[in-house]
C-alpha cells in the first residue's frame, strides 16, 4: 500500500479522536451548528473508506500500518477485507447521520459539547476494532468502546436509573472483554500469530489444537456479552436510559455488532465445527425468541426497538453458526439491512419523544399531519424491517429463510423459530411505525410538530438506502454483499439474489411470516398481556439476577476483606516477609538447586576481614540495644562495613552510593523517633521473638542461598558488553554505572525516587500529628442510685447570663 494512502487511513482512524477533543471548544463557540462541522470527521472518513471499494470488489485486502514492538511481532495495523471494510462505512456513514441528529436533538442542552466529545470517541473506537489488524490494537479498541459506551450511556448523571445502566454495561462488557483477552492470547499461542489478516488464512490449526475448546469458550464469552446474547441481553434494554442518538448509534449499528463482527471474522478458522454450529444457533436461536417476546410487551418506543435488537442480534449469531450454503450470506444481507432501518426507526422513536413529549405508543396517536417526513421514514424503515418488498430486508429475509429450510429436525427447529422471531418483529416494526402517526389524535404532552432538519435528515436518508440498496441490488451484492460473504465464509461467495419472485420454500415461508405478523399487529394488547403473564410465571429475570450477583460480591469482598486487610501492620509485615521466606527456601530444596559450600578464599587480608568483624558486631549491638535511637546508629553501622567491603573489592560507585544511603537513613530514622517521642524500647513476648527470629533468619538464609547460587554460575557477558558498547554511543556518557541509572535504567531510577518522596512526604505528615491533651475531668460525680437534681430556675438563669 502507498505511504500517502497508509498516511491517509491512519488519518482517518484518528480524526475522530481529534474531533472529540476540539467538540467542546467548537459547540460553546458555534452552538448546535457545531453538528455541521463535527459531521465532516465520519464523512471525510466514510468516504476514504469507501475508495477501497473497487479494489475489495475484486478479491484484494488492503492492509497496512506501522511497527511497534518489532521483536514481540505489536503493530499498529489495519485489515479490511470485505467484512471489516463494511463495518467501517456503517459505522462512519451511520456516524455521520448521528452526529447531524445529535446537533438537532441536544440543542439548548448544557452539555452538548461534552456529548459530541463521547459520541466520537466511541466512533474512533469502534472503528478501531474493525479495522484493527493485530490481536493487541483489536482489544485495546474493544475495552474503549465499553468505555465510552459507559460515559454515553451515563450521560445523564444526575439519574440514578443512566448510572446504574453504565455500571451495568460495563460490568458485563468489560468482564466480556476479559474473557476476550484471555482468547486472544490462546489464539496467538495455537497459531504464532498476531495479526487477523494472517490467522484467517492460517486453515485448520485452530481447529486441530487441543486447546480449541477453551479457545472457543472464551472467545465466545467475549462476543455474546457485548453483542447482549441470551443470558447477557438485559443490559442492552437497560442501555436505553441514554440520550437516543446513543441508542440509534451504539446499540442498533455499531457496538452491539462488535461481538457478531468478531465471529463472522473467526468463522473461517474456527467454525464448522460440531461445537461452533452446536452453541451459535442455540444461544443465537434462544436469543431471538427472548427479545422478540419481551419487544411486544413493552409500549415504550426505545424499548421496544431495543429489545428487537436483542433478537436480531440473535439472529445474526444463529446463521453464523448455522453452516449451510447460503447461512453466511443471509447473516451479512440482514446485518446490513437492520444497520439501515433499525437505526432510522430509533431516530424516529428519538423525533417522537422529542416533538411531542413523550414515547409511550399507548398515548400517541393521529401524528401523520404534524410529522409528515417522520412518518414517512418511520413508514419506509418498517417496511425494511419486515421484510417487505422492494426492500434491503426482504433479500434479507428470503436469504435467511433458504438457508434454514430444510428436511431434517434441526433444520425445521431453527426455520420455525426464525418465523417466530421474524413474525414478532414484524408486529413491533408496524407498531413503532404507525400506531404513533395514525387514528385519532391524541394530546401529547407538548404540541407536536414536525422536527428540524437535522433531527428528520438521519431516518430519512438510511430508510431511503434500504430501498435504493435493493433496487440497485446489483451494486449492492458487487460492491458490499459479496465481499463480505466471502471474508466471512473464507472463500468466494457471490450473493445473487434480487427483488424478483423466488418461487419456492423462501417467499411461502415470507408469506407466513407477514400473516402472522399481521395477526400479532391487529391483537397487540392482547399479546401484551399475554407475554407479561408468562413473564410473571417464569419469575425474576436476569437482570434481577445481576443485581443479586453484585450484591453477593460486595458481602464477599467485605467479609474476604475483614479477614486478609484486618488493619494491622504487624500482620501485613508477617505475612510478606512469611511468603518471601517460602519463596527463597522452598525451590531450591524441591528442584534440588542448592548451591555448594563455598571454600574458604586464601587472598583475604586481615583488613578485609576486619570489616567482617564490624558488621558482625554491628548486627550483635543492633538486638542488644536497649532502645530504638541507639538500634538506628548501630544499624548503622552494618551499611557503614558493607560500603567499606564495596569500595576494597573495586566498586568504588557503589560503595559511595552505600555511603550516601546509610548516612541519610541513619540521620532521617534519627529525627523521626527523636520527634515522635516512642517508647524508649521495643518489648516482646519470648514467644514473638522466637516467631520474629525465625522469619528473619529464614529470609537471610533463603538471600544467602540465592546468592551463592548466582555466583557460582558461569557469568553471562551479554548485558557487561551491551552496556559497554552503546553507553558513550547512545547516552555519550563515560560513567557506564551513571549511564545505567540516568538512561537505561531512567523509568527505574524515576520510580525509586518517586518512592522516596512518597516516604518523605509520609514521614512529614506523620511527625506533625499533635495528639490533643485530654481535658481534666471537672464535672461532678453522679451517684448511680440517686439520679442528679436538675438546677433550680435562680440557678439557670445566673448559668444563662454568665
Amino acid at each position: 500500500m502507498p505511504v500517502d494512502g497508509a498516511g491517509l487511513t491512519l488519518l482517518a482512524m484518528l480524526l475522530p479522536f481529534a474531533g472529540a477533543a476540539l467538540a467542546p471548544v467548537l459547540t460553546a463557540r458555534l452552538g448546535h451548528n457545531a453538528a455541521w462541522l463535527l459531521a465532516l470527521v465520519p464523512g471525510f472518513a466514510f468516504v476514504h473508506f469507501a475508495g477501497f471499494l473497487p479494489e475489495v470488489a475484486d478479491g484484494r485486502a488492503v492492509t497496512g500500518g506501522y511497527a511497534w514492538v518489532p521483536s514481540l511481532d505489536l503493530t499498529f495495523s489495519w485489515f479490511l477485507d470485505g467484512l471489516s471494510l463494511t463495518f467501517a462505512l456503517l459505522i462512519t456513514g451511520i456516524g455521520t447521520l448521528i452526529v447531524l441528529y445529535s446537533g438537532g436533538y441536544m440543542k439548548g442542552h448544557p452539555q452538548q459539547g461534552r456529548f459530541f466529545s463521547f459520541i466520537l470517541m466511541f466512533m474512533g473506537s469502534m472503528l478501531g476494532v474493525v479495522v484493527a489488524d493485530s490481536f493487541l490494537m483489536l482489544f485495546v479498541f474493544w475495552e474503549l468502546t465499553s468505555i465510552t459506551s459507559f460515559l454515553l450511556i451515563g450521560f445523564d448523571h444526575a439519574r440514578e436509573a443512566s448510572r446504574r445502566a453504565a455500571l451495568q454495561a460495563l460490568v458485563v462488557t468489560g468482564g466480556g472483554g476479559l474473557l476476550l483477552l484471555a482468547g486472544l492470547f490462546f489464539l496467538w499461542d495455537m497459531s504464532g500469530v498476531t495479526r487477523l489478516s494472517l490467522l484467517v488464512h492460517g486453515g485448520d490449526v485452530l481447529r486441530e489444537s487441543p486447546f480449541y475448546a477453551a479457545a472457543l469458550l472464551l472467545v465466545l464469552g467475549g462476543a455474546f456479552t457485548k453483542s447482549a446474547q441470551f443470558p447477557f441481553h438485559f443490559w442492552l434494554p437497560n442501555a436505553m436510559e441514554a440520550p437516543t442518538p446513543v441508542s440509534a448509534y451504539l446499540h442498533s449499528a455499531t457496538m452491539v455488532k462488535a461481538g457478531v463482527y468478531l465471529l463472522m471474522r473467526l468463522n473461517p478458522v474456527m467454525g464448522a465445527t460440531p461445537a461452533w454450529e452446536l452453541l451459535l444457533p442455540l444461544f443465537g436461536g434462544v436469543t431471538l425468541m427472548v427479545g422478540g417476546l419481551l419487544a411486544v410487551r413493552q409500549t415504550d418506543l426505545k424499548l421496544m426497538l431495543a429489545y428487537t435488537t436483542v433478537a436480531s442480534l440473535g439472529l445474526l449469531v444463529m446463521l453464523t453458526g448455522f453452516g449451510s450454503p447460503y447461512a453466511v450470506e443471509a447473516a451479512v444481507l440482514y446485518l446490513v439491512a437492520h444497520s439501515m432501518f433499525k437505526g432510522a426507526l430509533f431516530m424516529v422513536a428519538g423525533l417522537i419523544d422529542h416533538e411531542s413529549g413523550t414515547r409511550d405508543v399507548t398515548r400517541l396517536g393521529g401524528l401523520r399531519k404534524a410529522m409528515p417526513v417522520t412518518f414517512a421514514a418511520a413508514v419506509l424503515a418498517a417496511l425494511s424491517m419486515a421484510g417487505l418488498p422492494p426492500f434491503f430486508g426482504f433479500l434479507a429475509k428470503e436469504e435467511i429463510y433458504a438457508a434454514l429450510a430444510g428436511g431434517d429436525p434441526r433444520a425445521i427447529l431453527f426455520t420455525a423459530v426464525a418465523v417466530a422471531g421474524n413474525a414478532l418483529m414484524f408486529a413491533v416494526a408496524f407498531a413503532v411505525a404507525l400506531k404513533p402517526f395514525l387514528g385519532p389524535e391524541v394530546k401529547t404532552p407538548k404540541h407536536a410538530h414536525e422536527g428540524p432538519a437535522l433531527l428528520w435528515l438521519g431516518p430519512a436518508v438510511l430508510a431511503l438506502s434500504g430501498l435504493a440498496a435493493a433496487v440497485l441490488s446489483g451494486l449492492s451484492h458487487r460492491y458490499v454483499s459479496s465481499p463480505m460473504a466471502s471474508a466471512v465464509a473464507g472463500e468466494a461467495e457471490t450473493v445473487t439474489i434480487g427483488l424478483a419472485p423466488h418461487i419456492g420454500v423462501p417467499l411461502a415461508l415470507s408469506v407466513l411470516t407477514i400473516a402472522i405478523g399481521v395477526g400479532l399487529y391487529l391483537s397487540l394488547a392482547s399479546v401484551r398481556g399475554g407475554v407479561a403473564r408468562l413473564l410473571e410465571l417464569v419469575g425474576p429475570g436476569p437482570d434481577r439476577g445481576f443485581d443479586a450477583f453484585i450484591r453477593g460480591l460486595v458481602r464477599l469482598s467485605f467479609r474476604v476483606t475483614r479477614v486478609v486487610q484486618d488493619g494491622r501492620l504487624d500482620v501485613y509485615v508477617t505475612a510478606t516477609f512469611i511468603l518471601l521466606a517460602v519463596v527463597l527456601l522452598v525451590p531450591p530444596f524441591i528442584y534440588g538447586e542448592l548451591p555448594a559450600m563455598p571454600a574458604w578464599p586464601a587472598d583475604v587480608g586481615f583488613h578485609q576481614l576486619t570489616f567482617f568483624v564490624i558488621a558482625i558486631i554491628g548486627l550483635v549491638a543492633v538486638l542488644m540495644a536497649g532502645d530504638r535511637l541507639t538500634a538506628i546508629v548501630s544499624l548503622g553501622i552494618q551499611g557503614f562495613a558493607v560500603a567499606v567491603i564495596f569500595l576494597l573489592f573495586g566498586a568504588p560507585d557503589l560503595s559511595f552510593t552505600q555511603f550516601m544511603v546509610e548516612t541519610l537513613s541513619v540521620v532521617i530514622l534519627a529525627l523521626v523517633m527523636t520527634r515522635l517521642r516512642l517508647s524508649p524500647s521495643d518489648h516482646r513476648p519470648p514467644r514473638q521473638l522466637v516467631v520474629d527470629g525465625s522469619i528473619a533468619i529464614a529470609c537471610g538464609l533463603g538471600f544467602a542461598l540465592l546468592l551463592l547460587k548466582t555466583t557460582q554460575l558461569s557469568f553471562d557477558t551479554a548485558l557487561t558488553d551491551f552496556f559497554n558498547a552503546y553507553s558513550k554511543v547512545i547516552a555519550h556518557g563515560a560513567n557506564v554505572v551513571n549511564v545505567i541509572i540516568v538512561d537505561f535504567r531512567g523509568t527505574d531510577t524515576l520510580g525509586e525516587i518517586s518512592v522516596v518522596m512518597i516516604t518523605g512526604l509520609a514521614i512529614l505528615a506523620l511527625i506533625r500529628i499533635r495528639i490533643a491533651p485530654v481535658p481534666p475531668v471537672t464535672a461532678a460525680v453522679v451517684s448511680p442510685v440517686e439520679p442528679a437534681k436538675p438546677p433550680s430556675k435562680k440557678r439557670a438563669a445566673k448559668e444563662g447570663k454568665a
